[in-house]
């Protein structure tokens, strides 16, 4: 708390009473330290505790509380339409006791040692910082209980706080958080072991779907802040034209006639970046005007000539068959269980079963595209962006200016939308260098649609191979996966062409299965392109080919998919990791998270349940399932179809289940669910990026077109499984993406009888002329 006001005076009772209260709370000195037990220098670390920063939980960085009651919240996480701007807050807020009307909410700028880990990504910003967010508030409850105690002259314990007041109920007093805010804050921090967090009964927002996003009504009357929006005076508008080919570079420019654009300020050239990409600006062309129109026909103006570089020749149809040779040669193996390939060989013809199932690039598309704003004064640089990764953006301004770290501010602005590709602060380095260029004037870059989608660290390739060999019961006797991908690992080092140990944690390598003998390879394949983290990453090719041929074989043994399904997942069990060959687990302790098969199953269950699983449909309709575990969450989902005499797809219905153990804000949870599945759908429906010539064809959403209204399901029911607050949380944005796709293909076969193993669906159904 930062209000000093209303401190006793030296020699008053009250003061004295204050110094004994400061004795009874052990003395302590704030440090902004990670939370947590002390371990030992070299145990393994996991969950918040492993990320750069580790967690915060000191009450003095996160809250404050003002004279007039105003309690102020820091948000350290980016605000994507996650909601978690209001989530984290409304923990310690809860906590706290506080009147959720009297909470104000700011945004943390980039301080990594001060706030702890600020990367907004993986799933886990709730995961990691739930208990910490307690701490603060259960904290700050105890400072104003023992500072009202104190001015009453009873004991703390007699005293409690609620409704934003301490109340003391045998005298009938109360003092408001307000008039207890300056003498709270000159008590020492309690001594964690003297903190204690509420039950489940005394909680009042956490659980509950009732608080109201703080940004909401800002958000629907356009009074907020996105990236594109920030504007200072004496402000320029920039545009750049990149490279077509990542790795290529610019041959020539004339930029005549650009500079007679009207608006058009400046031309500055911008060097590119030898692979590998990571963070840094592609290069290219940059068009300074006094507005982006401007800078956007200077752009057209410019007459361009580019050297293509290694890349030229990329190819999306010829890398596909250049996947599909990878997969059909053995590679090495990441987990190899039992005698897979010996059963596989003496297997009899009939009794073996394969398919190969394609994704394409995909891009993230968000709907506010990449924008920041930097103006340089006085050797010091600040920014203004919609990052996902604020101290990425710190570090890597600072590098490309020539800047000490602490001479850079990063403002977080709200984000139009993330899935990855806001972790990737390449577009504020760049705006960066153009501030530069304009002797520290402010700039803002804004990229267009047609850069988004042609300049993207795009979602990666993949062809699956799956292959099994069945008993006389139907059942797997062992179990083949080859998986070919180019990996995210390529934008960071040089050369890398397999899959790495957390891409094959997703899904692949960790698949849960009853089955005897199961084995997993992975061959070398290169990245001829940008590739990046995405809404649930390399879980949504491996789920969609890991479900898709469960339910092949299901049809293959004649038996129910649910039934089937259930069966391979065998019975209710905790598996720790490490016996799947996945030593990674999401960055989460396999003791607190393994495999839960019994969550698995549950989610199957009741998503079948609620969707009426088995029951007669019309010609042309069919119900799909699929199960996924991703960011140590469990979710299930139906799909109703119905296949129109067109051949369009319509989907009426869809039914989620999710395990997320306790869910803390079950509105955002619900929201989140939705919008993985209108997301999931979109990409199975119509995502696709494709190269030639090493270019991108796509150029906006006419031709990489997102779900529209008319197209989305006419209702999505989630379920959520009850989870209580000694569980352990699970991620939420991202688990419910993966199941999708084979949902709605399985669904497809169950209408039609024809199997989807290519992505996206597009035509593939409609009926010749």
């Amino acid at each position: 708390m930062s209000i000093l006001e209303n401190i006793p005076a030296p020699t008053s009772p009250a003061r004295r009473n204050w110094l004994k209260a400061a004795g009874a709370l052990a003395g302590l000195t704030l440090v902004a330290a990670p939370s947590g037990l002390v371990m030992a220098a070299d145990a393994v670390k996991y969950g918040g505790d492993s990320m750069a920063g580790g967690v915060v939980d000191d009450t003095l960085v996160f809250l404050s509380i003002a004279a007039d009651g105003i309690v102020t919240i820091v948000a350290h996480r980016s605000e994507m339409g996650q909601g978690i701007r209001t989530s984290l807050p409304m923990v310690a807020a809860d906590e706290l006791g506080a009147d959720w009307a009297q909470v104000r909410v700011q945004q943390a700028p980039a301080d990594e040692a001060r706030y702890g880990s600020q990367d907004t990504d993986g799933s886990r910003s709730m995961r990691h910082s739930f208990r910490a967010m307690r701490h603060v508030g259960a904290t700050a409850r105890l400072m104003l209980e023992t500072a009202a105690a104190v001015r009453w002259d009873v004991p703390v314990t007699e005293v409690k706080a609620a409704n934003h007041a301490v109340v003391h109920a045998a005298s009938g007093r109360s003092l408001s958080f307000g008039a207890l805010a300056g003498e709270a804050a000159r008590l020492p921090v309690p001594p964690r072991a003297r903190i204690s967090l509420k039950t489940a009964g005394e909680l009042r927002y956490i659980g509950q779907s009732s608080t109201r996003g703080i940004d909401l009504h800002d958000i629907v009357t356009g009074n907020t802040h996105f990236g594109i929006d920030t504007r200072l005076d004496g402000m320029a508008y920039a545009v750049i034209a990149r490279p077509p080919v990542f790795g290529g570079k610019l041959k020539s420019v004339d930029k005549t006639a650009a500079l007679k654009v009207p608006g058009v300020l400046r031309i500055v050239e911008l060097a590119g970046s030898p692979p590998p990409a990571m963070f840094n600006p592609l290069g290219g062309v940059a068009v300074i005007a006094s507005n982006t129109w401007a800078a956007i026909k200077g752009r057209e103006a410019l007459v361009l000539e580019w050297e293509d570089g290694p890349n030229g020749g990329y190819d999306s149809k010829a890398f596909r068959k250049t996947l599909e040779a990878a997969v059909r040669q053995p590679a090495s193996p990441a987990r190899d269980q039992g005698k897979t390939v010996a059963t596989l060989a003496a297997a009899p013809a009939a009794r073996k079963f394969s398919a190969e199932y394609y994704l394409p690039h995909l891009a993230h598309a968000t709907m506010e595209p990449p924008a920041a704003t930097v103006r340089i004064a006085d050797g010091k640089a600040e920014v203004w962006a919609c990052v996902q990764a604020p101290q990425a953006t710190r570090s890597n301004v600072a590098k490309a200016l020539g800047l000490a770290y602490d001479d850079v501010t990063v403002h977080v602005t709200l984000l139009g939308g993330g899935f990855g590709r806001k972790s990737k602060p390449d577009f504020a380095v760049e705006a960066a260098l153009l501030s530069k260029a304009m002797d520290g004037a402010p700039v803002k870059l804004t990229w267009t649609r047609d850069d988004d989608l042609q300049h993207d660290y795009l979602h990666t390739v993949s062809v699956e191979r799956l292959e099994a060999s069945l008993d006389a019961k139907g059942h797997p006797t062992a179990w083949l996966h080859r998986t070919a991908a180019p990996t995210i690992t390529s934008t960071f080092a040089s050369g890398a062409n397999k899959q790495a140990p957390f891409e094959l944690g997703m899904s692949a390598i960790n698949v849960p299965y009853a089955i005897a003998n199961i084995r997993v390879e992975v061959p070398e394949v290169p990245a001829h392109t940008r590739i990046g983290w995405f809404r649930s990453v390399s879980n949504i090719p491996h789920a969609f080919a890991i479900q898709s041929f469960t339910a092949e074989l299901a049809h293959a043994a004649k038996r129910d998919h649910r039934d089937y399904l259930l069966a391979l997942l065998g019975p209710a069990r905790k598996i720790n990791p490490a016996d799947l060959s996945d030593g990674w687990n999401y960055g989460e302790d396999p003791a607190k998270y393994p495999v839960d098969i019994g969550r698995m199953r549950h989610v199957i269950e009741l998503a079948t349940a609620k969707a009426g699983w088995g029951r007669k449909l019309p010609k042309g309709r069919g119900l799909g399932l699929a199960v996924s575990y991703s960011f140590v969450t469990y979710v299930a989902a139906v799909i109703e179809v119905e296949i129109n005499a067109a051949g369009e797809v319509i989907v009426p219905r869809v039914d989620i289940a999710m395990d997320c153990g306790p869910q803390i804000n079950p509105d955002r949870v619900r929201s989140q669910i939705e919008g993985a599945c209108i997301m999931g759908l979109s990409l199975a429906m119509s995502g696709e990026i494709s190269f030639k010539n090493g270019r991108v064809e796509q150029s906006n959403f006419h031709d990489y077109a997102v779900l529209r209204a008319a197209d989305a399901p006419r209702v999505i029911h989630t379920h959520l499984v009850p989870g209580t607050l000694d569980m352990e949380l699970g991620g939420v944005g991202e688990p419910a993406t993966p199941p999708i796709a084979p949902a709605l293909c399985n669904a497809i076969f169950a209408a039609t009888g024809k199997r989807i193993r290519a992505l996206p669906v597009g035509m593939q159904l409609a009926k010749k002329a």
